[in-house]
């Protein structure tokens, strides 16, 4: 496994886009804020003491019963664990837990966790031998032992990688709920369901909780592939626990705060306050990479010809040595009242365009709850206005999975068949990935 050179400091970046300007008696401001991290991450921010950043990941795999019907969903399992296991680079804190009823340590054991080398590596694989089905699901109890050992190190980034084949049956929703708000904010947790037997919501519930990714692997032999993949992102975050602080003038109230790519996450409710007028929303960790959010404030009324900073949006990091957290860049929100009609009827694209990206993504939903209770005519009308807004948008992927789903009469107008018969593993794709976006074209 190869070793890397201390990282450099990842910079941040915010821009703004926004139509400013409002009409007479407008008071509605949206803007899209695009962050871009650069520098840090995949150029080698994930690491132990040596690399400059110390990070834990807790890899945790379902060995219920049904992980052996068929047997290849046990075997897959093992193997991407394995191939995750060979991905960790030397000097990261990691351990293996399998997730039944009850959540038991696999390596290293002894509620602790090993640190990534040959060795380790080797004796991690070599532990994986014993991974075999029986038991039943109690996804909670993985949270909380995933919890206990992140926090058993002084580690700057904690990650967890969540493998279940079967619905959370062993304990209630409000215990699982319990163990998510436990760990929010504690660790991110990319989540797999894999093949077709499991509960999208409450899979990608997980993921949108811990601020992490959802899937769907509905052939055990993609897993390793899979496994590979989420580990090696998980290898480029530099930076943890970074919060996006939105700060208003008097006057102004929120709308709502919405990650709008590369996926639709509403962050609103998850406001913490961060001084007079000023709150944080959560965005967990980041590397090379760079995301859309949607801010929507409700100004108070002024006339023509005046102006005011309508929000101050900034990114915000914890300190290393322990002190103050730092700014890490910031862009503004303006509001301009102008009598000139084509100037305050303009709709900013990328406002636009997320917001037909938020909209498709909640079509997609009601759309399919609609098909399963039996209501095609509400299941017709959605699913078309989903693919009317995946043609005009551009969203190949989503346009290609909806055609599983429904017969494209016409992408441009929406106009839709039902399919008679529509496979499980399709449907539960379309519904997984429903909150995909692609970037507006600038």
């Amino acid at each position: 496994m190869a070793n890397f050179s201390k990282p450099t400091v990842p910079q941040f970046s915010v821009d703004v886009y926004q139509n400013e300007f409002l009409p007479e008696g407008g008071r509605e401001v949206s803007a899209i804020v695009t962050v871009t991290s650069t520098g840090g991450g995949t150029s080698g921010g994930f690491g132990g003491p040596a690399g400059g950043c110390s990070a834990g990941v807790v890899i945790m795999v379902d060995c219920s019963g049904s992980m052996d019907y068929p047997a290849t969903k046990m075997r897959g399992a093992r193997e991407a664990t394995a191939a995750a296991v060979d991905t960790l680079r030397d000097g990261t804190s990691f351990a293996v837990v399998a997730g039944t009823h009850v959540a038991k340590e696999v390596y290293p054991g002894n509620g602790r966790l090993a640190v990534a080398d040959s060795r380790t590596r080797a004796e991690a694989k070599e532990a994986l031998r014993s991974l075999s089905a029986g038991g039943g699901t109690a996804i909670g109890t993985w949270l909380r032992l995933a919890d206990r050992l992140l926090s058993s190190a002084d580690l700057a980034i904690r990650h967890g990688i969540l493998l279940t084949d079967g619905r959370n049956e062993h304990e209630s929703p409000e215990e699982l709920r319990a163990a998510l708000d436990a760990s929010a904010g504690r660790f991110t947790c990319d989540a797999r369901g894999v093949g077709t037997d499991w509960e999208v919501k409450e899979v990608t519930g997980i993921a949108s909780a811990l601020l992490g990714t959802a899937d769907i692997v509905a052939d055990p032999a993609g897993l390793a592939a899979d496994f590979t993949v989420m580990m090696e992102q998980a290898m480029g975050k530099g930076v943890a626990d970074v919060v996006l602080r939105l700060w208003t003038p008097v006057g102004v109230e929120i709308g709502y705060v919405k990650q709008v790519a590369p996926a639709v996450e509403d962050l609103t409710g998850r406001r913490t306050e961060a001084g007079p007028r000023a709150g944080d929303y959560p965005t967990g960790s980041w590397g090379d990479e760079s995301r859309d959010y949607h801010v929507s404030v409700r100004v108070p009324q002024a006339a023509i010809g005046q102006e005011m900073l309508a929000a101050r949006v900034s990114l915000i990091a914890p300190d290393p040595a322990g002190g103050d957290p730092r700014p890490l860049s910031q862009g503004l929100v303006r509001a301009v009242w102008t009598d000139d009609l084509a100037m305050s009827t303009s709709i900013n694209p990328q406002v636009a365009h997320y917001t037909g990206q938020a909209e498709l993504a909640d079509v997609i939903q009601q759309g399919l709850d609609a098909r399963k209770s039996g209501d095609h005519d509400g299941a017709t009308a959605k699913l078309g206005r989903a693919v009317q807004l995946a043609a005009a948008s551009g969203n190949a992927d989503t346009a290609k999975l909806l055609s599983k789903v429904v017969d494209v009469v016409d992408a441009a107008t929406g106009t839709v068949r039902l399919k008679a018969k529509v496979a499980e593993a399709d449907e539960m794709t379309l519904e997984t990935r429903s909150t995909k976006t692609v970037r507006v074209k600038r």
